[in-house]
């Protein structure tokens, strides 16, 4: 309360006009009480002349004595009052203040004072002025004394204007000490009713500061049924009702933060001034800076990129959202596509930028262009070949038996492969898409190796080709559809008797990886693929040297086929190769 601004106002303001009224009272009743001591000093010099001129009867036809300057002083001294007997013609014959009769009849004649021709004309008169004989100011009152009715002379009684400024001021300390202790006792009252007046409002603006600073639990109570009881009431219904709202939007908030923190895309909110205002992991992660240090700094002092700078400062100045794809210069292999839209409200205060990571989607792109043009090419090849050899049959070929029976197999040849291409894109595309069903059994892989073995002995045989067959552990089981492990073990060993030299080995070997996988490798002592190349030896219709691939037959979806099939029984398989020496494809796949 102490420091009350609003209380010291209150306070300040009644206390003065407390103490004022004091002061003016104090004034006013002085002033009215100087006026009543004047007018009783008046009757009592008035009472004192009347009663003294009766005492003195007969004086004024003796005239002046040394008997009646004595009685006179007497008098004067016992009343404590300056006497003075002036007869009609102004001249004095006794005064107390005298000491000899000598003194007082060297006084000046008293005929003009004012006191005496007013006491003369009316009966009795008054003055203050300064007395010339005594040289101080002194209040006179003058009364006509008359004997039978005569007027024989003028009773004059005086006093001392310090003797009645005593009385006064006696008067005066009473009513200021007075007016003192009303005043004090008013500034306590006044203290008492302005802190009564200011707690309730004290304890409002200390509970509206804890609200403000998110105590929201703050509850007044006021005993009074007025309107501080009703604003305490409407108090503590806004604090619940802003407690609610406050934890509704801090439920929001969160909600909204984990939603902006668990997307994929980047989020970047900024001011008018470009300072960062929120960033998401996703955003630092896609513009390889920290959202926690850019936060309150301006973006492009954390993110070098001029397209996307020059495209927020155009969206600041037109207000026009605007989608956008930015190369990002660190990584030219990195496109992010950007959507940046302004915030509403006048003006500005700054916008929302949206990153999406366009690489994997453009190399997807990329992917689906370069596969529409190898199946195009790949339908188109053995397409026109059967075309040409139909059109030369037609033209006459026919007639010719050697010739029509080399047509119609070159015919057959194509067609098959045309099955085989097209058999194996119905396969990679049901794979792929996940809706082909597998039946994932315990495979023993040694009856199972030497019947995929058998399939591929004719063509092994012909090449002279010598199949090994390595088993570390008897009684070795994988998880696998039992088609797709002998599409994938056809498909490998099939590859590697195309491109194993004659003479050459090819070894099939299995053992544990670890105690929840098995690891089967198919090796052999071919060519070799150049390193640049493996990345890229599971892609569909890639083929390291496209001539001798097209010569030795195949669609390029065979690694395609497998490295899915693989994944599809939640294995893995790489590949290592040296040129000249050989390959080894090596495959993980679940314990059985």
């Amino acid at each position: 309360m102490w420091s009350s601004r609003l209380f010291w106002k209150l306070f300040l303001v009644y206390a003065g006009l407390n103490i004022a009224s004091a002061i003016v009272f104090a004034l006013i009743v002085s002033g009215r009480q100087q006026t009543q001591v004047d007018e009783q000093v008046r009757q009592r010099l008035h009472d004192s002349a009347v009663i003294m001129g009766s005492s003195l009867e007969g004086v004024f036809q003796q005239g002046p004595t040394e008997s009646l300057q004595k009685k006179v002083k007497k008098l004067g001294k016992e009343t404590g009052t300056r006497l003075t007997l002036i007869d009609m013609d102004g001249v004095v014959i006794a005064d107390s203040d005298q000491d000899t009769l000598k003194l007082v009849q060297d006084m000046e004649n008293h005929k003009n004072r004012v006191e005496i021709i007013q006491a003369i004309s009316t009966g009795s008169g008054s003055s203050k002025r300064m007395s010339p004989t005594l040289s101080e100011p002194m209040l006179y009152y003058a009364v006509l004394f008359k004997e039978e009715e005569q007027p024989e002379g003028v009773v004059r009684v005086a006093i001392t204007m310090a003797k009645i400024q005593e009385e006064v001021s006696a008067v005066e300390k009473l009513i200021w000490g007075i007016a003192l202790v009303v005043s004090f006792t008013v500034m306590l009252l006044t203290y008492w009713v302005v802190a009564r007046m200011i707690r309730p409002l004290t304890i409002l603006t200390n509970a509206a500061e804890s609200i403000a600073g998110g105590e929201y639990d703050q509850k007044l109570y006021f005993p009074q049924h007025d309107e501080l009881g009703i604003l305490a009431q409407s108090f503590n219904h806004m604090s619940q009702e802003m407690a609610e709202r406050v934890r509704q939007l801090q439920a929001s908030g969160d909600r909204l933060g984990t939603v902006l923190e668990g997307m994929v895309e980047g989020v970047i909110a900024i001011n008018e001034r470009q300072h960062v205002l929120f960033a998401n992991e996703s955003a630092g992660r896609l513009l390889f800076f920290s959202p926690e240090e850019a936060e309150g700094k301006p973006l492009f002092e954390s993110v070098r990129n001029h397209q996307l700078q020059k495209a927020v400062t155009e969206v600041l100045n037109t207000l026009e959202p605007q989608r956008m794809e930015v190369e990002l210069e660190s990584t030219s292999d990195r496109i992010l596509g950007v959507t940046t839209t302004p915030l509403p409200g006048e003006p500005c205060p700054g916008l929302v930028i949206v990153l999406f990571d366009m690489t994997e989607l453009r190399r997807l792109e990329s992917l689906r262009q370069e596969f529409v043009a190898n199946v195009s090419h790949e339908l188109k090849t053995p397409l026109s070949s059967i075309k040409a050899y139909t059109e030369t049959l037609i033209r006459g070929a026919k007639d010719d038996p050697e010739i029509s029976q080399t047509f119609l197999m070159r015919i057959e040849e194509q067609a098959e492969r045309l099955h085989e291409l097209i058999m194996d894109l119905i396969s990679l595309a049901s794979i792929e898409s996940g809706n082909q069903v597998f039946d994932i059994v315990d495979i023993e892989l040694r009856p199972f190796v030497e019947i995929c073995l058998v399939d591929q002995q004719k063509v092994a045989e012909a090449k002279n080709i010598e199949l090994i067959v390595e088993e570390k552990e008897h009684g070795i089981k994988v998880k696998a559809d039992e088609e797709g492990l002998h599409q994938i073990l056809g498909n490998l060993i099939n590859n590697a008797i195309k491109y194993t030299p004659d003479q050459g080995r090819i070894t099939i070997r299995w053992e544990w990886d670890d105690p929840n996988m098995v690891l089967l490798e198919v090796e052999d002592t071919g060519i070799g693929i150049e390193e640049k190349h493996q990345a890229r030896l599971f892609e569909r219709f890639f083929r390291v040297d496209k001539a001798r691939s097209r010569e030795l037959g195949g669609t390029g979806l065979g690694l395609s086929i497998v490295k899915h099939l693989v994944q599809s029984f939640n294995g893995t398989i790489g590949v290592t190769s040296k040129v000249g020496e050989g390959t080894t494809f090596t495959v993980r796949l679940p314990r059985g």
